[in-house]
């Protein structure tokens, strides 16, 4: 058996790597491209929700947009370090793509990357106003706590530790969105504004998780760089929504 095969049942029983040295060519490639959606999406992300900024109402809101524009950044330059390890070249990579390009708003592109990098779907979209910022960051920022789940017990032990550090940051800016989002439905037409928002951005969200019974699961699993499938992830994320928006009779 070759020392690539013995890695590979090394990661399939649970064990981790610890430098770009010892990692297998196959598994380099699935990492790469892991690592690549995150950042891409990150900075995607930031440049998107930039402009909610100036729509936002009040001080506090504003704060908030900032904090979330900004550490989204800090979050793709913490994995872009990473990248680094592998010989990615971080300054020309954070220049090469337009990150707030985005498709017309009738756009339906289900799970399908666009413009020649990795962001998920989702961030091809644009973001119309205050409302609808709050709305997508719920959405969304709910579906990066779940993939966190993922992400923090990753195989590949320097990366897995980075998303340690971030998760707590992610985690907050969700909170940050329900805060704005539950000051927002304080009447009927603004509940109705923030319903048709649900409603647009929900399935674009969901498709982030990719197809169910997805080929390139059962590899990735025996690598260590994923545990629960993509319908699993799926499942998760709409019984969290269901409950949150339940509450706020959003649903």
């Amino acid at each position: 058996m070759s020392d690539t095969m013995n890695i590979e049942d090394y990661l399939a029983q649970g064990g981790v790597l610890t430098s770009p040295g010892n990692v297998p060519a196959r598994y380099r490639a699935d990492l790469m491209r892991l690592m690549s959606s995150f950042v891409d999406s990150e900075l995607a992300g930031s440049a998107g929700f930039a402009a909610s900024i100036n729509w936002a109402p009040g001080i506090k809101e504003r704060i908030a947009a900032c904090r979330i524009t900004l550490e989204k950044a800090d979050h793709a330059e913490r994995v872009l370090a990473v990248m680094g390890d592998f010989g990615t070249d971080t300054k020309r990579y954070q220049s090469a793509h337009d990150w707030a390009a985005r498709m017309g708003r009738g756009a339906d592109i289900g799970t399908m990357r666009q413009g020649g990098d990795m962001r998920l779907s989702v961030f091809h979209y644009p973001i119309t106003g205050w409302t609808d910022a709050v709305v997508m960051n719920v959405l969304m920022g709910t579906a990066t706590g779940v993939q966190m789940t993922e992400l923090t017990r990753l195989s590949y032990a320097p990366l897995a530790e980075v998303f340690r550090e971030i998760a707590p940051r992610e985690a907050r800016h969700v909170e940050l969105g329900f805060e704005g989002l539950e000051r927002i439905v304080t009447t009927d037409q603004d509940r109705a504004e923030a319903r048709a928002a649900i409603a647009y951005w929900h399935p674009r969200v969901a498709a982030s998780f990719g197809t169910a019974a997805s080929p390139r699961f059962d590899t990735l699993k025996r690598f260590g760089l994923r545990h629960q499938a993509n319908e699993a992830l799926l499942a998760d994320w709409n019984a969290q929504i269901d409950a949150r928006l339940t509450a706020l009779n959003l649903k």
